[in-house]
């Protein structure tokens, strides 16, 4: 499963004395808007309050966790083992719901 790469890669890399990054990943559900953006260099981007929740959740997680919204829960709850984490103050969303993805 790919959460494993995200704490274990780092411990990889120590054992080996190479440098390494460490990383926490915030996922939310929802409707986006997406769009071509530029005149010369063109970049296909997604905006919108789902991302900027998906953002205040990476936020709010810790590194070597997957931190998901409620929204994103109950559509991988019958996949996934997840944590709930009670509810979480979100900076310009007030408390949210939120768990952690587990392996």
């Amino acid at each position: 499963m790919q959460i494993t790469l995200i704490k274990e890669f780092p411990k990889e890399c120590i054992d080996k004395g190479e440098l390494y990054f460490e990383c926490r990943l915030g996922i939310n559900t929802g409707e986006v808007v997406a769009g071509v953006v530029g005149t010369k260099k063109f970049a296909y981007d997604i905006w919108g309050d789902t991302v900027n929740t998906a953002s205040r959740a990476e936020s709010n997680g810790l590194v070597g966790k997957v931190n998901i919204t409620e929204s994103t829960y109950e559509l991988v709850k019958d996949i996934f083992r997840c944590e709930y984490r009670g509810d979480i103050e979100v900076k310009g969303k007030g408390q949210m719901k939120m768990y952690f993805v587990l392996e």
